[in-house]
């Protein structure tokens, strides 16, 4: 967890149980209680820093797990932010609502179902830097202003080569091909009608952006807005932080 000093401010940056240079525990392979367990997370977390409101963002996973949070304590949250949010939408039921999936992808996909998702990168042992640089490049060119050497790479290497908490707990809350299990979209509405809420999407993403406007069909009386981040893909604040910081800025200043 990182405390940072944000104009008149205070961010909180952290790594969600399981993931980064947090701690790895055992989540319930049941996708509710594995749910249950972050949320709950999240809430000892506050109470240990003795934040009593706050502004909360959270990017793909950490998205999901933001609004299950704002769910579950309401009264914490003065504004929800969802950045590129995983898990909202609810996986077709036709097909011609979906691009169709080619029989070898299918193959694949049955053959590595048994199997955490970054499996292969701890398998690779000491060729796992190199293959991270190899498979995503583009990483390191992200935070090229901050680090010219392989530092992005060497961290999200050590960070996932660690025991797959997280990642075993997010893969039981998925259904094949991504989709989760629980869809966050069937109980968004639920969320307090006062709680203001923005989506951010990467134009370029490869994330569906129309769940912003569902959120916003399925609060008719609450403030919704979306946002789509021009020449951004998924990982909006690494491709276009100025314009991602600016957009956060905007919404703190109108956040008593």
């Amino acid at each position: 967890m990182q405390r940072i000093r944000c104009w008149n401010r205070t961010v909180y940056v952290f790594d969600l149980l399981g993931f980064g240079r947090s701690s790895r525990p055992h989540f319930s392979s049941d996708s509710e209680e594995a749910e249950n367990q972050f949320v709950e997370s999240v809430e000892e977390w506050r109470a240990m820093v003795g934040v009593e409101t706050m502004i909360l963002l959270g990017h793909n996973l950490g998205g999901y797990l933001a609004a299950a949070y704002t769910l579950r304590y309401p009264s914490r949250v003065k504004h929800l932010i969802l950045v590129e949010p995983w898990g909202f939408p609810e996986r077709p039921n036709n097909p011609d609502q979906e691009q169709p999936i080619p029989v070898w992808i299918k193959a694949v996909g049955a053959m590595l179902s048994p199997f955490n998702p970054l499996a292969g990168l701890r398998i690779a042992g000491p060729l796992g830097p190199s293959l991270v640089q190899r498979l995503r490049p583009d990483f390191k060119r992200k935070y090229s202003t901050l680090f010219e050497d392989n530092t992005v790479t060497e961290y999200i290497y050590h960070c996932n080569v660690q025991t797959p908490s997280g990642e075993t707990a997010f893969k039981n809350m998925t259904i094949p091909y991504g989709w989760a299990k629980r869809p966050m979209l069937h109980r968004v509405g639920l969320i307090q009608e006062d709680i203001p809420i923005t989506v951010i999407y990467g134009a370029r993403s490869c994330i569906d952006g129309n769940s912003g406007n569902a959120i916003k069909q399925l609060r008719p009386n609450s403030h919704v807005e979306t946002v789509a981040i021009r020449g951004a893909g998924h990982y909006v604040y690494a491709d276009q932080p100025e314009d991602f910081n600016q957009k956060v800025i905007e919404i703190c200043n109108s956040v008593e």
